[in-house]
């Protein structure tokens, strides 16, 4: 399993993990793209390529932009 928050939007979840899940995959599970938010995995920013392990946590931020 691979628990994901997204911040701000009061939303955690419990995934399913498959092999050769990529933060890019997180994010489309959740309602975002790599431009619309980023990922935290473990407490550290990650890339959209970063490979998710089982049992990793997973902190979705949503991107703010205006102005």
């Amino acid at each position: 399993m691979i628990k994901v928050k997204v911040i701000g939007r009061n939303i955690e979840r419990e995934l399913e993990f498959r092999e050769g899940l990529k933060v890019k995959d997180i994010l489309k599970l959740v309602g975002f793209n790599t431009e619309s938010a980023i990922a935290k995995v473990n407490g550290k920013v990650a890339l959209e390529d970063a490979k998710i392990k089982d049992g990793d946590y997973v902190e979705v931020i949503p991107v703010v932009s205006g102005g």
